[in-house]
């Protein structure tokens, strides 16, 4: 278990933690949460031990392993697969050991065995399968993503490391949708500790059994998903309120009795008895409420429906069609979510609705005077880091005062101390609110935002619903956050297989209809054979190459313990428990060689299938 005893530390003399203890048991996973700024990252390197307790202990039971994923991987000319692979370094480490001596060789495969080290491979293209990378992209080199992607492959490293303890901090961050529900299902089955940090409440009701809040330099640790903590901390939060306001008042009728009577002679002692009680008053302090985060968008005048439509339309890039015949309409008053796999062209069609993309062929329609907002991460990224957000707004909006433009940065949290900070020092969600802020200021009939929530706290989340649900303009979402895709879309729309077509169940059969071809994806299926790509062939060739590189390290060590059993000296007499073990050693390898050989034959089989169709 992790055993948290009375820690405390402050940052630049700033108590972050005072006096904070808990217990994670064994296997447990726990989501932890807090406000932005209330020291959750620094408590994970404080476990980690990368930084130093004032005072107070953190202990972990002797030998645990503790990952996380720090940054993103390099971007080198290792393959994704073989990255993810080198992450667990105890097998990277023996299947590298060259040597001749045969009880270390023994040693070697006995301990392959143990950690399964020859399924290595299925396992680890299994986790980058399931955070979206295709068979053919596990074979490119990692200099061929951009740093979101090795963020995925980073956290495909861990994840197939399995650590003792594994702490991961806001990891649906760079993943869509499907990539999310991925985890969560993962993560709901992994075998060791899990500890969290999110506020994506899907994840943290679906994947983890317990919350660990931290809230006034303490932590509490709360049995239940986070709707049962949240109800939970609401009713210890109204309990706290009422006994402080009857505290209160009980000091008030104290303090008048002291005011009225302290100097009358008659009543001084009775008055300075009451004074005593209040001296001696632990007096409760009612609980904070959470800092509300409320975004105004301006309001968009009626336009007549539809304000897009689309027929046979087809679009794509460099000539290249990625959706064809799209059939669609959008009215005013619609809440679109778009589904699909990574890949299949959501991002694409968001680009084909607000005009960064032509159409190929077919007919787009839109309303006259259309105005479309348009909000992707990427826009995070690229505001100035050396101008603060009023600047930001005074370049759109040149010939309007100050004054007049700083109720619109706070409509979207950014106070009056933020509108002066440069973008470089404001927190991620400080910089997500001001990019919706720009996307909305024209007050747009169609507001498409990909991953809004990124970087955003819960409370912020909670702002950003309401928002949307009371906006009287067509949002198109996408998003990794089911509850804001629940909260907010009336229609789900599907890209799949070079199309978008209304998807007719709701989320939850979404998401099971995903797990569920996950599922089935694991089992052999008898499918018409399709043509294979080059890119593919090399795969399977590449794979072909280990497994036979396998059976010949594993023909080597049977050889060497063959020619020690061959020894005539070995069966000199009292050295019978000598060839039991060197037996029991051989017939180890025997196995593992077994093991090796079916791979192969596996392998060898799969690249015939692939040539022949």
């Amino acid at each position: 278990m992790l055993r948290i005893d009375d820690i405390h530390f402050a940052i630049d003399g700033k108590p972050l933690l005072t006096g904070a203890s808990a217990v994670i048991p064994q296997g447990h996973k726990v989501g932890l949460v807090g406000r932005n700024g209330a020291g959750k990252t620094t408590l994970f390197r404080l476990i980690r031990g990368e930084l130093a307790l004032e005072s107070g202990n953190i202990s972990l039971p002797r030998g645990a392993r503790i990952g996380g994923v720090a940054q993103e991987v390099p971007g080198n000319e290792v393959s994704l697969l073989d990255t993810v692979l080198a992450a667990d370094t105890e097998r990277a480490a023996l299947m590298a050991e060259a040597t001749d001596d045969p009880a270390r060789i023994a040693e070697i495969q006995t301990r392959l065995t143990d950690i399964d080290a020859w399924s290595a491979e299925a396992r680890a293209s299994a986790i980058l399968r399931g955070l979206g990378f295709t068979t053919r992209e596990q074979a490119m080199p990692c200099s061929a993503f951009s740093g979101g992607w090795r963020m995925r492959v980073a956290l495909a490293a861990v994840l197939f490391a399995q650590p003792d303890l594994l702490l991961l901090d806001e990891p649906t961050n760079y993943l869509d949708l499907e990539g999310a529900l991925w985890l969560e299902s993962y993560l709901a089955k992994y075998p060791h500790t899990v500890i969290i940090i999110s506020h994506d409440r899907g994840l943290l009701n679906r994947a983890v059994g317990a919350i660990l809040h931290l809230d006034g330099k303490k932590l509490t640790f709360y049995q239940g998903p986070y709707d049962q903590f949240a109800r939970q901390r609401a009713e210890r939060a109204a309990q706290a309120s009422a006994m402080a306001k009857k505290q209160e008042t009980r000091r008030a009728h104290l303090q008048s009795y002291v005011d009225r009577f302290r100097y009358k002679a008659d009543k001084a002692k009775q008055a300075q008895s009451r004074l005593k009680a209040i001296a001696r008053m632990d007096m409760i302090t009612p609980p904070e409420e959470a800092a509300r985060t409320v975004f105004s968008f301006p309001e968009p005048e009626e336009l007549s429906p539809p304000i897009v439509n689309l027929e046979g339309a087809s679009t794509g890039y460099d000539g290249t069609p990625v959706l064809r015949r799209l059939n669609l309409r959008i009215d005013q008053d619609d809440r679109i979510a778009l589904l699909g796999r990574n890949g299949e062209g959501k991002s694409t069609l968001a680009k084909l609705l607000s005009q960064r993309l032509e159409v190929m062929d077919g007919r787009v329609t839109r309303a006259r005077k259309l105005r479309i907002g348009y909000f992707a991460q990427h826009q995070v990224d690229e505001l100035h880091l050396d101008e603060t957000p009023l600047q930001h707004v005074q370049r759109e909006r040149p010939v309007t005062l100050p004054s007049r433009l700083r109720p619109l940065l706070a409509g979207f949290g950014l106070m009056a101390d933020q509108a002066e900070t440069v973008v470089a020092k404001l927190s991620g969600g400080q910089k997500a609110r001001l990019s919706l802020l720009l996307a909305t200021l024209d007050a747009p009939h169609l507001l498409i935002l990909d991953e809004p929530t990124n970087h955003l706290d819960i409370e912020s989340r909670e702002g950003l619903v309401e928002a949307l649900t009371a906006y009287s303009g067509a949002v198109i979402l996408v998003s990794h956050d089911m509850h804001l895709l629940s909260m907010v879309a009336d229609r789900l729309w599907l890209v799949k297989d070079g199309t978008v077509k209304p998807y007719e169940d709701d989320l939850e059969s979404y998401r099971k209809m995903l797990l569920s071809n996950d599922k089935s994806e694991k089992k052999p299926k008898l499918t018409k054979p399709r043509p294979v790509s080059r890119d593919r062939l090399m795969a399977l060739r590449a794979e072909l190459r280990k497994a036979e590189a396998r059976v010949d390290k594993l023909n080597q060590m049977r050889d060497k313990l063959a020619t020690k059993l061959a020894n005539p000296a070995l069966y000199e007499p009292g050295k019978a428990g000598e060839i039991e073990v060197w037996q029991k050693k051989y017939a180890e390898v025997m196995d593992g060689l077994d093991r090796a050989e079916s791979l192969w034959l596996t392998a060898q089989d799969k690249l015939d299938a692939a040539q022949a169709g």
